[in-house]
């Protein structure tokens, strides 16, 4: 067996070593680096852009309730419907 035959794995485990060893020290600089990415490419919404979604989103299942009202009693469905006529 010769040298050059186990030197080529040899020194493809010692650079895969190399790589994670890397990888694991600057793991907090990559997290880091990656949300900021993130953030630059899709900032995350404010306050009142995420009540508003959820204003919205209950508006629209209020709706789709009243709107589904045939087997519902007279009573609750004209109540939905005042309820998802507010908003």
């Amino acid at each position: 067996m010769s040298i050059m035959s186990i030197a080529s794995p040899l020194q493809a485990v010692l650079g895969f070593g190399l790589l994670a060893t890397l990888a694991i020290l600057f793991k907090p600089l990559l997290t880091g680096s990656f949300r900021a990415l993130k953030l630059l490419l899709k900032p995350s919404m404010s306050k009142e852009q995420r009540l508003a979604r959820a204003y919205y989103r209950n508006a629209m299942t209020l709706h789709s309730m009243s709107s589904a009202s045939d087997a519902l009693p007279p009573n609750l469905a004209a109540e939905l419907r005042a309820l998802s006529g507010r908003g």
